[in-house]
């Protein structure tokens, strides 16, 4: 199968476009790790519907935690190894800047 990366630009406060390259692949990995994760949270729903144990509903939560922050990993190492690379090329500080900003909140 051909891996095409999908691209597209996005404009910051000082008006200059970057390119933002995406893998598919990646993107696909993403979006399929979300939805088993979507699907755990449901599950973790259900759970409490059912008044199931609150310890084994904490265990679950702890689960789903743990696979949405492996997600926020993956998400952070591809985006530096992808869209921060050509955006410093590009001598996009803002792009960087953006991205600092993000890891901050995110962490």
């Amino acid at each position: 199968m051909e891996s095409h990366q999908h691209t597209h630009e996005h404009v910051h406060d000082n008006n200059r476009p970057h390119g933002h390259h995406h893998d598919p692949a990646e993107k696909k990995r993403q979006i399929n790790r979300l939805s088993r994760l979507i699907g755990h949270l449901e599950y973790v729903k259900r759970m409490i519907e059912n008044d199931e144990d609150c310890s084994a509903v904490l265990m679950q939560i702890a689960a789903t935690r743990s696979a949405l922050n492996g997600l926020g990993k993956q998400i952070i190492n591809e985006h530096m190894m992808h869209c921060i690379t050509h955006a410093i090329e590009e001598g996009d500080m803002a792009a960087v800047e953006e991205f600092q900003e993000a890891i901050q909140r995110y962490l």
